[in-house]
């Protein structure tokens, strides 16, 4: 099969089939080839997330220790969440750093890391990373009544290190620790 044959599917029909506001879920019927038709196509439209690699001058990466009730279990992952309605990518990403680990910032002070597709088949949600340098500790938490959040600073190589032994685990966290070591060795490389 040549990739000149891939086609994208058409959507024929599509309801609402959300057991909640909290996760939405949408039911198609999707047409794959002139010939072939599914009718019972789920996927979860959940929405884009941010995520923010935020370093200090010392060269320390903020990070946020929490539960996570999905996995049942406390992990450690960059600060971040979902895009807010209205609010643009950066200002979400912005308002998320400051709300979970009291860093304000600006829109300048952000650099992209790009962004990723955690299970394209099933989930309409992109994740989008931005590195920061020089953050600093200017504002306060201002958490969610279902987020109790521990405020981690970590050397950038120590976090590294976590990623690689398995310590990081949550996807989108470690593709943008990952990157960004790729991006800028000088400050993940030396302890």
């Amino acid at each position: 099969m040549s990739l000149n044959n891939i086609t994208k599917w058409t959507v024929l029909q599509e309801e609402d089939a959300s057991p909640s506001t909290w996760f939405p879920i949408v039911r198609q019927t999707v047409q794959l080839a002139p010939d072939h038709v599914v009718d019972d196509y789920y996927l979860a439209p959940l929405g884009d997330v941010v995520q923010v690699l935020a370093l200090t001058a010392a060269n320390e990466v903020v990070l946020t220790r929490q539960y996570k009730h999905g996995l049942g279990e406390i992990l450690l992952e960059l600060p971040g969440g979902m895009q807010q309605k209205n609010t643009s990518v950066i200002q979400s990403a912005l308002n998320e750093l400051e709300e979970e680990t009291g860093i304000k910032a600006n829109a300048n002070q952000l650099k992209s890391l790009g962004k990723i597709a955690i299970n394209p088949t099933k989930l309409r949600q992109v994740t989008y990373g931005f590195i920061m340098f020089n953050a600093e500790f200017n504002s306060t938490q201002k958490t969610d009544a279902t987020e109790h959040i521990q405020v981690v600073t970590l050397p950038a190589p120590q976090v590294l290190h976590k990623v690689m032994n398995g310590e990081i685990w949550v996807t989108d966290s470690m593709n943008f620790i990952l990157k960004a070591a790729r991006l800028y060795p000088e400050i993940f490389e030396k302890e």
